[in-house]
């Protein structure tokens, strides 16, 4: 096997970003060095929780950190409406021993890339705040970055606007910071994302493994299908699991390079993604950015790991 990917997991647990950390906790080719809660589908006391309830019910040995609880200039934004008033509505957890780190999300992310004598994949699939506090903070870090992987934005349609993506819009400034730092980036939007659907089979099938993982799997994956049928569909995305998958199963993806430029613009665009594929404006490629997605291949990823759990 080729050297393990050295990773930090940037997240505002939620339902995909649990799976997602399951994933990113038990593939052998990944070294998950520490996670990183931060604001965005609930309130940062509410994402840090849901991330020590997973690490606790999964009995992992990850340290983690609480981030930045707003975004780095506009108003915040939640979204209680997918993911409900705790941000993990649906599983059960049962009292919670398993504490934060006391050092910042942010001064931990400066703190290991500067440490670090390898390079370091960052992989944040919530707002971008703790990575691009970061990058403000201590640029140095840019050249101690591997790549970032990230999921948000979209080349076509936004979901939380009819421009936006909901974890760009929700700190749109800074994703601008992170696009423009020179770090190699692979963006995982939406175009991509809503092809990794989780259907009835899918949740049956990870239920069916008869581990802690595979349960919890079903227990949030059922609330978001009874939220996604409410909307009229008959599966849920599980859109950060693409960013952990890629890392260690690129031949899953397609992608294609484009120059990535964060709308700022208070109007109607704000927070879009412009993805310039066929370089009309000039602009260097700064991404690689998702398209496609082989979804057998990605399901038979995600229960191989799930497996390796508790």
């Amino acid at each position: 096997m080729s050297e393990k990917i050295k990773m930090i997991l940037d997240c505002d647990v939620g339902h995909d970003d649990a799976i997602a950390l399951m994933l990113a906790a038990a593939h052998p080719q990944i070294d998950l060095l520490g996670i990183c809660a931060v604001a965005g589908n609930q309130v940062v006391e509410k994402t840090l929780r849901n991330t020590l309830n997973v690490v606790q019910h999964l009995g992992l040995d990850i340290p983690v950190y609480g981030g930045m609880d707003r975004p780095m200039v506009r108003d915040q934004i939640l979204a209680p409406d997918i993911h409900g008033e705790s941000g993990l509505d649906g599983p059960v957890f049962g009292p919670l021993h398993t504490e934060a780190q006391k050092e910042h999300g942010v001064n931990y992310i400066i703190r290991a890339l500067m440490e670090a004598e390898e390079k370091i994949t960052l992989v944040p699939v919530g707002p971008l705040t703790n990575i691009g506090m970061a990058l403000r903070l201590e640029p140095r870090i840019v050249d101690k970055i591997q790549r970032i992987v990230l999921m948000g934005g979209a080349f076509g349609l936004g979901n939380r606007s009819p421009a936006a993506e909901f974890n760009i819009l929700a700190d749109p400034e800074s994703a601008h910071v992170v696009f423009s730092s020179g770090a190699p980036i692979v963006m995982m939007g939406l175009d991509l994302t809503n092809q990794a659907l989780a259907d009835m089979s899918v949740i049956e099938r990870m239920e069916a493994i008869g581990n802690k993982a595979g349960k919890l799997f079903g227990d949030m994956m059922r609330f978001t299908f009874e939220s996604q049928k409410r909307n009229g569909l008959s599966a849920g995305p599980v859109h950060d699991v693409t960013a952990v998958a890629y890392l260690v199963r690129p031949d899953l993806f397609q992608t294609r390079p484009a120059n990535v430029e964060v709308c700022l613009d208070k109007g109607l665009c704000y927070g879009r993604t412009v993805c310039d594929m066929t370089g009309r404006t000039g602009k260097p490629q700064n991404a690689l950015v998702g398209t496609g997605l082989d979804l057998e291949g990605f399901w038979d990823l995600v229960e191989e790991n799930i497996r390796r759990l508790a």
